[in-house]
């Protein structure tokens, strides 16, 4: 069983290293890392190729050029691992704000289901305790009232970014039909996966605030993020579990 973790960067030269000596730390016998840095003016991207030569074979790092984008990052370090043979793959944040420690809990559960969600908002699920009550309103509302109203999902935390996938789950999806570049890249994700059919568990989780550097979901991001939920809504409607790719 390989398991690859990409994570995409920007601005995280705090963080990696420390992020990457958690996952290692894991003893989990096949894993690898990919660092997805989108040319973070801090040094992003040169710690991370100084993480690759202590972790030879073991960690890699994409640097992305031009058009960018958080899902457009994510593709391509999907891609990454789909090309260097994973069979599962974790997806999650630099920040700390996902805990390493839970990716055991998620390949448990690998068996019986194509993709597990690690969740803010099904039970046990919980916000750092600094968000303030108005913040988690928000972003329960917009995940657990306002995505799942438009798009008709299961899924209480539709922008989760936190994600282990089977490789036959993203192949299946088929990364080509998915267009979105910004946060909305996660709704756009979960939507084609519960139109296409595939078994979906939501697992709790704490989400802490990040530890070091500042946050990327400013005030216009989120409201891009609402408003793309109708696209999305009109692209994948018509999606059934016939329509995943095959070959």
């Amino acid at each position: 069983m390989k398991l690859t973790v990409v994570i995409p960067t920007y601005n995280e030269t705090d963080n990696v290293r420390p992020m990457a000596e958690a996952l290692f730390g894991l003893e989990i016998s096949e894993l690898d890392v990919v660092f997805v840095d989108d040319e973070s003016p801090d040094g992003t991207g040169r710690v991370a190729d100084d993480l690759s030569l202590q972790y030879p074979g073991r960690l890699s790092v994409i640097h992305r050029t031009g058009l960018r984008g958080l899902g457009r990052a994510y593709i391509d370090g999907f891609r990454w691992a789909l090309d260097h043979g994973a069979n599962y793959i974790v997806q999650m944040d630099c920040d700390f704000s996902h805990d390493p420690a839970y990716i055991p809990e998620f390949l448990a559960h690998m068996d019986a289901h194509d993709v597990v969600v690690g969740s803010r908002y099904v039970r046990g699920g919980k916000t750092d305790e600094d968000w303030g009550v108005g913040r988690w309103l928000l972003s329960w509302w917009a995940n657990s009232i306002y995505t799942r109203m438009i798009l008709g999902c299961q899924v209480r935390d539709a922008t989760a970014g936190f994600k282990c996938w089977r490789r036959e789950t993203l192949l299946g999806i088929d990364l080509d039909r998915i267009r979105s570049q910004g946060y909305i890249f996660q709704v756009e994700m979960a939507y084609v996966t519960e139109r296409l059919g595939y078994r979906v568990l939501e697992l709790p989780i704490y989400f802490a605030d990040r530890r070091i550097g500042q946050s990327k979901m400013t005030v216009p991001v989120k409201l891009e993020a609402a408003l793309r939920v109708w696209e999305v809504r009109r692209r994948y409607h018509g999606l059934k579990p016939g329509d995943r790719r095959t070959a």
